[in-house]
């Protein structure tokens, strides 16, 4: 199935740009970073949790043989950037190379025009039809919530992983949390019942709402 068509039958007039829980009416925004453990300096003990919440999460919506669509949002604020940049967030993270002559690129305008006040930025996007045995999902999830920290590999896009057969949509923001999205409520049900604890307080009302 094609990506344009899928998004606009499972999630329509879903637009792939952040804050995404937002965005959509079934979705569950959880914490990923402990505050406490930051405020001690205890970086490695908070990039710890943080991981294993974010990689947690992950393998409760996606199992290794699920097809999933990765989809890269790259900025460029009208500089122009290289086929190698616009390859790399990729090119680490998949197994095999060949897997890569899927890949799709297309420009598309800038996802976030409240920000362009020259006029001149765009997004590249770019989007992989895979399974997820066929990526280093555990890496490309570090490297995911590094962006903030200071920590190498690190990756400072926006990656959106979406399970096809199970209409879900993933996405760390960054180390702080990630939204997990679904077509239906009933997808997310198990989710928000098993790692209640985690989800951000901030939202936890209206997320207890959906589900209420």
């Amino acid at each position: 199935m094609l990506f344009k068509s899928y998004m606009h039958k499972k999630f329509p007039n879903l637009e792939l740009r952040q804050p995404l829980y937002y965005s959509w009416k079934n979705a569950i925004r959880f914490e990923l970073g402990i505050e406490e453990l930051r405020d001690y300096e205890a970086d490695s003990l908070y990039l710890t949790e943080v991981y294993k919440r974010a990689i947690t999460l992950f393998d409760s919506v996606n199992q290794c043989n699920d097809e999933i669509f990765v989809v890269a949002n790259i900025s460029d604020y009208g500089y122009g950037i290289t086929s190698r940049h616009k390859l790399n967030v990729f090119l680490k993270y998949i197994k095999q190379k060949d897997v890569l002559n899927k890949l799709n690129h297309t420009i598309i305008p800038y996802v976030y025009p409240e920000d362009d006040d020259e006029g001149d930025c765009k997004t590249h996007r770019f989007i992989l039809k895979c399974k997820v045995s066929d990526i280093k999902y555990l890496s490309m999830i570090k490297a995911i919530c590094n962006q903030d920290m200071g920590v190498k590999p690190s990756i400072n896009h926006e990656i959106f992983f979406i399970n096809i057969k199970k209409e879900t949509i993933f996405i760390i923001y960054d180390d702080r949390g990630c939204d997990i999205l679904a077509s239906s409520r009933e997808s997310l049900y198990n989710i928000y019942k098993e790692y209640n604890g985690w989800i951000l307080d901030y939202d936890r009302k209206e997320i207890d709402s959906i589900f209420s």
